[in-house]
């Protein structure tokens, strides 16, 4: 869901709601399904790639590829599988939002690698996890303006944020096994560090609203999410308990949905 809603959200601030309204069903439809494949070929390649570390790590190591329960062999079958519908369900678009589509690849393939050489496998989480508000936008436009690539901006600080808080569930395994991340670089003061990436996304979410002139309730809307982000998220976070790391991290899901439907309340009630 977190590779679906800022698909959803580009097509949303793209989309024409006087036209017929099955056509964004029918393409947000497309998207959900695209990223569940991708999504799962791109855990697929993460976790052959990371055998060796998952083995090592309390929360991964009984993942299936790392506990040998399936053979590298397999996983690649796999992916070649998913990989083939998702082309499918690509070449649904036009040919414009195809060809960025498949310059993502590179970027789904390498991030799980981004972990073994910098402190900011998280940004290029946040790249790789957003580019779809990038392709929402161009399946309805023929050309990218400054107003999704400035929501793009902002989706990757989203990202940021919430991926950082999920790295603390294995921080100490991954100190051991030298493994990087904003969770490490940041964990003498990580708060601060969530709030300036939550702030930035809330400024662009604001900015965004002006760009389009969105009616006022949508800026009513981001006090909601204001709250759920600076509240909820960062005064809540316990950094040193894993399941309170994984509810607010998965709490971004709630988000995703409540910025979706603040964007739909900005374009269509006037």
């Amino acid at each position: 869901m977190l590779l679906f809603w800022p698909c959803v959200w580009g097509l949303t601030i793209a989309y024409d709601f006087s036209m017929n309204i099955q056509i964004f069903i029918k393409y947000a439809l497309l998207f959900f399904s695209g990223a569940i494949l991708m999504r799962s070929a791109g855990c697929i390649i993460n976790d052959i790639v990371d055998k060796d570390l998952d083995a090592k790590v309390e929360r991964t190591k009984n993942r299936p590829i790392a506990s040998g329960k399936v053979s590298i062999k397999l996983g690649l079958f796999y992916v070649f599988i998913l990989c083939g519908l998702a082309l499918i369900v690509l070449i649904q678009f036009n040919l414009f939002t195809i060809i960025l589509a498949l310059c993502s690849m590179p970027l789904a393939f390498t991030y799980p690698l981004m972990k073994r050489f910098t402190y900011w496998p998280q940004l290029f989480l946040g790249i790789t996890f957003n580019y779809g508000l990038i392709l929402g936008w161009t399946s309805i436009n023929s050309e990218i303006s400054i107003v999704p690539m400035i929501f793009y901006l902002g989706a990757i600080f989203w990202t940021l944020g919430y991926d950082t808080i999920y790295g603390f569930q294995d921080i100490k395994d991954d100190e051991i096994i030298g493994v990087k991340s904003t969770s490490i670089k940041f964990k003498k003061n990580p708060k601060f560090f969530i709030l300036i990436c939550y702030l930035i996304f809330i400024v662009i979410l604001t900015y965004l609203g002006i760009l389009m002139n969105f009616n006022k309730i949508y800026f009513g809307g981001l006090l909601l999410i204001t709250i759920h982000l600076f509240i909820f998220q960062i005064k809540n976070l316990i950094v040193d308990l894993k399941t309170n790391c994984l509810k607010i991290f998965e709490s971004n899901n709630f988000l995703g949905l409540l910025i979706f439907l603040n964007l739909l309340i900005g374009k269509i009630i006037a």
